[in-house]
């Protein structure tokens, strides 16, 4: 992600990169290799930056972010905001009490597909059953990547934080209960780490939702990509094409087709209308999606945008991950 945000910045005039700070020498793609390299964060402080971009692990994210803030900067931080719910609301109070704006990593908001997917869903009316996962087939490079980032953050918590807050875009109910339940598939992370996971969330308005999550090269790539919403109404499903591999960072973001629902019938009894099927060709991939995140961050910062409710959407969604895995390790629901 560091290297996304990095080339999204080299791309758009109006962004100067001055520095990139790095744990190992990185193997740069030509756009950056003009850029220096700096030992360490606070080098990167003494240049006086307007923007400080945090794509680190989840557990560096809230100090790092602070101490940007601190030091007059602006800051994108990559999701989850932090690695628990006190941190992340003394990362939303910094920004506040500093008047500093601060820009968290949903990529799915700046995702046209998806914002129609939220639309179309919202149009249905509630309550809502939500039906979503994300599981990744990993081998190689990326299973240690995964590997890695398992040592601070579990499955759920990691890619949970951006379907629940597609489900708190699609209902305005605040969650009340969550349950998790997780599992370790593998003798290469640690007895306390899971590498899959899975939760129910309850909102105040009879809404409810499940999220599936894990990581491996034992990971299944039957149904690994689910998106639905229903309805009393109908339903809003995003339908992937055949073939579609796990592993591939662009199938995360991509959605093919959105199929819409509708329930009424007609008096002979079969349905009044036939499902509509919305073509999402041409949509951004993976790159494309940071660069539109960073033309965001550029309109926030120069247009002075309020960013309270994408900072209260951050701790909400991420308070409701972190509860289902502490519900996943007590064994028992976290009720709000």
């Amino acid at each position: 992600m560091g290297r996304s945000h990095a080339l999204a910045y080299a791309r758009d005039e109006g962004f100067e990169l001055v520095g990139l700070v790095n744990r190992s020498a990185p193997n740069l793609p030509d756009e950056l290799t003009g850029v220096p390299l700096l030992s360490g964060f606070e080098e990167g402080l003494a240049l006086k930056p307007d923007l400080v971009c945090i794509a680190t692990y989840t557990d560096t994210h809230a100090d790092l972010a602070i101490r940007a803030m601190e030091a007059g900067a602006h800051v994108f931080v990559e999701k989850p905001l932090a690695a628990s719910v006190e941190d992340a609301r003394r990362v939303v109070e910094a920004a506040q009490r500093l008047n500093r704006k601060l820009v968290v990593g949903y990529i799915l908001r700046h995702h046209p597909s998806w914002v129609e997917f939220v639309r179309r869903a919202r149009a249905l009316g509630g309550p809502y059953v939500f039906r979503m996962n994300l599981n990744q087939q990993s081998s190689g490079a990326a299973w240690g990547i995964h590997k890695r980032l398992m040592k601070t953050t579990s499955p759920v918590v990691d890619c949970g934080v951006h379907y629940l807050d597609v489900m708190l875009q699609i209902t305005d109910a605040a969650p009340v209960e969550v349950r998790g339940m997780g599992l370790r598939l593998s003798d290469e992370i640690d007895a306390a780490q899971v590498n899959y996971g899975h939760l129910q969330v309850f909102f105040e308005d009879g809404s409810l939702g499940w999220y599936e999550a894990g990581w491996g090269p034992m990971i299944s790539q039957a149904a690994f990509f689910v998106k639905d919403v229903m309805s009393p109404n109908g339903s809003v499903s995003i339908v992937m094409d055949e073939g579609a591999a796990s592993a591939d960072i662009d199938t995360h973001t991509r959605t093919a087709r959105i199929r819409v629902h509708h329930a009424a019938l007609s008096p002979d009894g079969g349905f009044a209308k036939a499902d509509e099927f919305l073509s999402m060709d041409g949509e951004p991939g993976h790159q494309e999606l940071c660069e539109a995140e960073q033309r965001f961050v550029h309109r926030a910062i120069a247009q002075d945008l309020d960013l309270s409710r994408h900072m209260e959407d951050a701790v909400r969604s991420l308070a409701v991950v972190l509860a289902a895995d502490r519900s996943m390790r007590d064994g028992a629901p976290v009720r709000f």
